[in-house]
């Protein structure tokens, strides 16, 4: 068990804190307060744009769609909302929920440490461990050596055509890379939900995201590319690349701005974008 003087706050990701703190810290900061930092002030120290803070204010408890919103981030740790919560000078919150979050924390890191042996016991909603490693095309049916990927390739139906692109300009080339594409190499009758997590935590070495405006209005991608975020909790890693290959009317997604892209859209690098995204996804 993790004393609460050695918790290391970086390394636990904010999904670690439960509802019942999530609903006192909204007492403290949904009300409007002339005199001291409310949830507009943390929401912009968290580096939501002015727009996406006048759209928070429509909800019942802003805060809590914030902080959902926040926590699907790489840098959404408890350490680092400690730290924007100190920056905003409510020192006072941190000092009456500190035991709630330590609390939080320490059951985090328990949970953590059982989670070997209880994953074989709670994971009824998919297939078992050595069912999940029959589930490519060429999967060794024996388990021995289950099939990887250069990069998870997370895309809607009516994006296909630059996905067919795509794989002829990084697997039939002299970059060679291997990608998963959903529809051609998993196999049928598996779920859907469960071996795209599998695939994207320990079969891909990263995923390329494609962005569209039909990519905004699917489920699939939306649950792919928030797996793939919380991944990396607290880290800058190059696990994720968003992709533009068509101009959008919608906005951009808000949890990849903090991404550089490579960008097909425009002319004048249109040249280099094979070269600089087939580099991302040859690096270790």
């Amino acid at each position: 068990m993790a004393s609460k003087s050695s918790i290391d706050y970086e390394a636990i990701p904010i999904t670690a804190l439960n509802c019942s703190f999530r609903k006192k810290l909204g007492l403290y900061l949904n009300p409007t307060n002339a005199v001291a930092a409310d949830w507009r002030t943390v929401a912009e120290m968290m580096d939501f744009t002015y727009l996406e803070i006048k759209n928070f204010e429509n909800r019942e408890y802003p805060f809590e769609k914030v902080l959902k919103e926040w926590e699907t981030r790489p840098e959404a740790t408890v350490e680092n909302l400690l730290s924007i919560l100190k920056k905003a000078e409510r020192k006072d919150v941190i000092s009456d929920l500190k035991d709630m979050i330590d609390d939080d924390c320490r059951k985090y890191l328990e949970r953590q440490q059982r989670k070997p042996v209880q994953v074989p016991v709670v994971d009824s909603c998919g297939p078992r461990t050595q069912e999940r490693e029959g589930i490519t095309l060429y999967d060794d049916p024996q388990g021995l050596t289950p099939e990887t990927f250069d990069a998870f390739i997370c895309y809607c139906k009516s994006d296909f055509q630059f996905v067919h692109e795509m794989i002829k300009e990084l697997e039939q080339t002299k970059y060679n890379l291997k990608l998963c594409v959903f529809d051609r190499d998993v196999l049928p009758g598996t779920c859907v939900w469960t071996i795209a997590s599998e695939l994207i935590e320990k079969r891909c070495k990263r995923m390329v995201v494609v962005i569209s405006d039909d990519y905004l209005d699917s489920d699939a991608c939306d649950f792919q590319t928030k797996f793939a975020l919380s991944l990396c909790p607290g880290t800058h890693s190059r696990r994720l690349i968003p992709v533009v290959y068509k101009t959008m009317e919608k906005p951009f997604p808000s949890i990849l701005r903090f991404l550089t892209i490579c960008d097909y859209t425009r002319p004048s690098t249109q040249v280099w974008f094979w070269t600089r995204l087939a580099k991302a996804l040859s690096l270790p």
